[in-house]
């Protein structure tokens, strides 16, 4: 009997292991606020990678297509129904993440006679007037945090996931550099394509730093050829309940 609780720890480590292993080379997605709004950016062969979940939350995701698409649904569902229910002004995306989302992955990752999740998303809320944008990654497990804002951390205007967590740093000590907030929609997307470069580029050259320029241009025609640059903005200006666009390019 005193083997079980390690056999399950055991378990749950090589479950992660697993996880991580399918996630490694999954195509970056980047984030971040903007005087427009929120912009978020991936690029990806052929499926779509980000969605809008209710009137002022958007989601990205990598992983395997059919769990993404079990967790949009999941989200738009619970969003809709507490809509519905009280009002579209208590519709939260710390709600959403706190009392469904995580409950649901850890859930899900914990019981290891069934299948995990194999996914990390990104989920984006454009701030109420005068109210700042809330970013928020969450893993298969369930854990997620946001961009700060609390007493123990400031706030930063971006946020990242990636397949392996060295290319989430890079992208993340580039992004710190760069102040999107002051900025166009228009005017942010290089920002926010040169971080996925940066991130792509470190998903296959953990032992190399950030690419030269020569590297990033390269990179860029050599992806952008063969694969789609998808992008979309949670619009600040708009007049209408729905701020989630296609963000032309």
């Amino acid at each position: 009997m005193t083997e079980e609780p390690y056999r399950w720890v055991e378990a749950i480590a090589n479950r992660r292991e697993y996880i991580e292993n399918q996630l490694a080379l999954g195509s970056p997605i980047a984030c971040v606020s903007c005087a427009d709004g929120v912009l978020l950016l991936t690029v990806s062969r052929e499926r779509q990678k980000l969605f809008e979940i209710y009137d002022r939350i958007a989601m990205g995701a990598i992983g395997h297509p059919g769990d993404i698409e079990r967790l949009r649904m999941n989200a738009i569902e619970v969003a809709s129904a507490e809509g519905f229910n009280r009002s579209s002004h208590d519709v939260t995306l710390r709600r959403l993440a706190a009392y469904s989302l995580s409950p649901l992955l850890k859930n899900a990752f914990e019981q290891i006679y069934g299948p995990p999740f194999l996914a990390r998303m990104l989920y984006a809320e454009l701030g109420k007037k005068g109210e700042p944008d809330l970013l928020l990654r969450m893993d298969y497990d369930g854990s997620f945090d946001t961009n700060g804002g609390t007493p123990a951390s400031s706030l930063e205007p971006f946020a990242v996931i990636s397949g392996k967590s060295h290319s989430a740093r890079m992208m993340e000590q580039f992004l710190r550099g760069k102040n999107t907030t002051r900025l166009s929609g228009a005017e942010a997307l290089p920002v926010v394509l040169e971080a996925w470069i940066i991130g792509h580029y470190a998903l296959t050259n953990e032992d190399r730093g950030f690419p030269s320029p020569e590297e990033v241009a390269a990179h860029r025609r050599e992806h952008l050829r063969e694969e789609m640059l998808e992008a979309a903005l949670l619009d600040r200006h708009t007049r209408s309940q729905s701020t989630y666009r296609i963000f032309k390019v």
